[in-house]
């Protein structure tokens, strides 16, 4: 590989901070949601299905981790499921699941706008 290559391929300061903050945010929901059902605040004792919430996040995380736009553009419009959970149990729930249903809100945020972020910083780079 030559030197002009890999500059090419380097993402700016934006886009890498877009990436990683899409990719921790997206962590921090699987995290958030194994933990929450399984441990912190389940449904019923020793687990609830619920659990089974975290599959469909855990599918694009290989996209996101190789740059694929496609990825980026369909989990900003994925994450409003999750959102919205989050909002539903926020101000339903009691106690514990209550606060995680806000952390969950939040992830959820701080997931959309990097992905948002994200578009918008390749396709502004790519016309100029």
């Amino acid at each position: 590989m030559q030197a002009s290559d890999s500059t090419l391929s380097e993402p700016s300061s934006a886009v890498a901070f877009t990436r990683w903050l899409a990719v921790g945010s997206l962590l921090g929901l699987i995290v958030l949601g194994l933990a929450w059902e399984l441990w912190l605040a389940p449904l019923r004792p020793g687990g609830s299905w619920l659990v089974l919430k975290v599959l469909p996040l855990c599918l694009p995380l290989a996209g996101l981790l190789r740059h694929r736009m496609y990825t980026y553009r369909w989990v900003s419009l994925m994450v409003w499921i999750y959102f919205t959970e989050g909002v539903v149990r926020a101000w339903s729930d009691r106690g514990l699941s209550a606060q995680l249903a806000l952390l969950e809100v939040i992830l959820c945020v701080a997931l959309f706008v990097a992905c948002v972020m994200h578009v918008r910083i390749r396709l502004r780079k790519a016309k100029s």
